[in-house]
């Protein structure tokens, strides 16, 4: 079975992935940073910010996935995908800031509400709710 939100979702997170460790990349040449973080406030950012997508990530695609091949998906499930991966652009940006940016806060609030939505129909699912 072809499992379409699923596979661009995966392809949407790879190329995210791909972008923050370019993003570290990029910071680690500037600050002369080759291996940890350095102690550099910049790099301990940016490193952050893809840890937390790896971190929350696979979450998200297991229940994206298994919602889908229970049949339950439907029209909607794109749309939580796209916001989901926004999300995660915004925290990558709000993570450049000083304090607890903006992006950080808009990031982490669509990630938690993604993550508890999904698990919220992935029960009423099993439940037969659904």
């Amino acid at each position: 079975m072809i499992l379409p939100v699923t596979l661009c979702a995966a392809a949407a997170a790879a190329i995210l992935a791909i972008w923050l460790m370019m993003r570290v990349g990029k910071v680690r040449g500037s600050e002369s940073v080759s291996v940890g973080d350095g102690g550099n406030d910049t790099v301990i950012r940016r490193m952050r910010a893809h840890a937390n997508f790896v971190e929350c990530t696979p979450f998200f695609l297991i229940l994206v996935a298994a919602i889908e091949l229970a049949g339950k998906g439907g029209a909607w499930l794109p749309y939580v995908v796209g916001i989901f991966m926004l999300g995660r652009v915004a925290h990558a940006f709000g993570m450049d800031a000083q304090g607890f940016g903006k992006g950080r806060l808009i990031g982490t609030l669509i990630t938690m509400l993604s993550l508890l939505g999904l698990a919220v129909v992935a029960v009423l699912v099993t439940v037969g709710v659904m």
